[in-house]
């Protein structure tokens, strides 16, 4: 069954390579399809194109496929095009004439860019929820090991005195920075695309504020032109935000992977959370980390695939963009699963809390020496070259002591600050509206 069938044909070849894998990608959608259907048939009641009777029985299949969604009993039958056609052969079976009534005033291209917000809204919600989980986890590191310092790096080189403080509290502030970015897409997704049909609009009387209101958007997409065009910048503008977060995780990873080698020491993983080799016994190799790391970086390249596939493509909706959903959908599932692993395992690392004291990071200490001499009333320049000239005649002994006091250093980490961050940030996302409007849909 295809929607645009006029009873002629079609070539099975060309029906089976348009399809692509819509069918299995859009089991995916299926429960926000029935939701935005639900919306879509109260608004044609109240517009005079559906009776009482039909909206009620409308509604009650339309409730009865989301319960089998959740049960997962449902699927997309052979022959079927796609997740649309499904539907609303089950509401045509079930309910005749009836059910052929649901596509009034609706074309795929609205239907189909409406189930993509409504499940990015949904996604980016739980990303958010799993975000906080892990940025607590990282505050709290922060605090816990505030006072074990360890070598920070420049050019690979060692450089000043960093510290576990500071290393878990500037991702912790990164992944705040990266719910900004993600609140910006999460807006651009909540606008309600639903009556601008094929992109021209209807010369039905559709009440588009109505549906906007019944699905809890914040407004709607007002020119319709605009509303179609949005697909494809809806998904770069989603994906650039959690490739940001991807790097987030990308960067971290590559930190632990590099600090839990033998070289360097400063952490341990534990056993369970380590793989060995096959022909080397002493090995623990991070590889949770490591694919965490190439999944990241996989999360950046994202948006840049979208653009390509989006590039030079006129107004007016076009096919190419179903390509987009078979990377844009599961970019969701890898980066949940990212942030899942990374949370579980930490926070169950070994910090070494001896690492200073290792004679090879001795020189890190230069710049407190050369700052102590500039307090004693030395210029600048001469302390530098003082310190300098003991390090290279072999005289310098530093006292391995930092007191940084200004805000987000050392011994100021200013963590009270980021959460501070964060939970403004948390609190703009404004979810309830869009649970309350779902529980409104299925439950009233």
């Amino acid at each position: 069954m295809n929607l645009w069938d006029k009873g002629s044909n079609a070539s099975k070849m060309v029906i089976e390579f348009t399809s692509g894998k819509d069918r299995d990608l859009d089991l995916q959608l299926a429960g926000y399809d029935v939701l935005g259907s639900i919306a879509h048939v109260k608004m044609l009641r109240k517009i005079g194109l559906l009776t009482d009777e039909e909206l009620a029985s409308l509604e009650r299949e339309l409730k009865n496929i989301y319960a089998s969604i959740e049960r997962n009993e449902f699927q997309i039958d052979k022959g079927i095009e796609d997740i649309h056609s499904q539907i609303e052969l089950l509401l045509t079976n079930a309910l005749g004439d009836a059910g052929k009534k649901v596509h009034t005033a609706r074309s795929r291209n609205d239907q189909v860019l409406l189930d993509i917000k409504l499940f990015s809204r949904d996604k980016i919600k739980d990303i958010v929820s799993q975000a906080r989980t892990l940025f607590e986890t990282l505050i709290n590191l922060s605090n816990q090991h505030k006072d074990i310092l360890i070598p920070g790096y420049t050019h690979m080189q060692i450089a000043m005195p960093s510290s576990f403080g500071l290393w878990f509290g500037a991702y912790a502030e990164s992944l705040a920075e990266d719910m900004i970015l993600l609140q910006a897409a999460y807006k651009i997704a909540n606008q309600n695309p639903l009556g601008s049909a094929a992109g021209f609009g209807s010369s039905f009387p559709v009440d588009r504020r109505m549906t906007t209101e019944l699905l809890g958007f914040d407004s709607m997409h007002v020119n319709v032109v605009n509303a179609q065009m949005n697909r494809g910048k809806l998904e770069k503008t989603i994906a650039f935000a959690i490739g940001s977060l991807g790097a987030t995780l990308s960067r971290m990873s590559m930190d632990i992977c590099t600090w839990s080698g033998q070289n360097f020491g400063f952490i341990t993983l534990p056993d369970e959370f380590t793989t060995g080799s096959s022909i080397m016994p002493h090995k623990k190799n991070p590889d949770l980390f490591e694919l965490v790391r190439a999944s990241g970086n996989k999360l950046q390249a994202l948006p840049f695939e979208i653009a390509m596939i989006n590039a030079n493509l006129p107004s007016g909706y076009h096919r190419d963009f179903q390509l987009i959903k078979e990377s844009f959908l599961p970019a969701f599932k890898m980066l949940q699963d990212m942030l899942s692993i990374t949370e579980y395992i930490i926070g169950k690392m070994k910090i070494n809390p001896a690492i200073i004291d290792n004679t090879l990071y001795q020189d890190i200490f230069s710049v407190e020496e050369v700052n102590k001499l500039v307090i004693e009333g030395s210029s600048f320049r001469n302390a530098y070259r003082e310190v300098a000239a003991k390090m290279a005649n072999g005289t310098y002994h530093p006292t391995k002591k930092v007191v940084h006091t200004h805000e987000g250093s050392i011994g100021n980490l200013c963590n009270d600050l980021i959460t501070r961050k964060m939970n403004q940030v948390l609190d703009g996302f404004e979810f309830k509206k869009v649970e309350d409007a779902f529980r409104n849909l299925l439950y009233k």
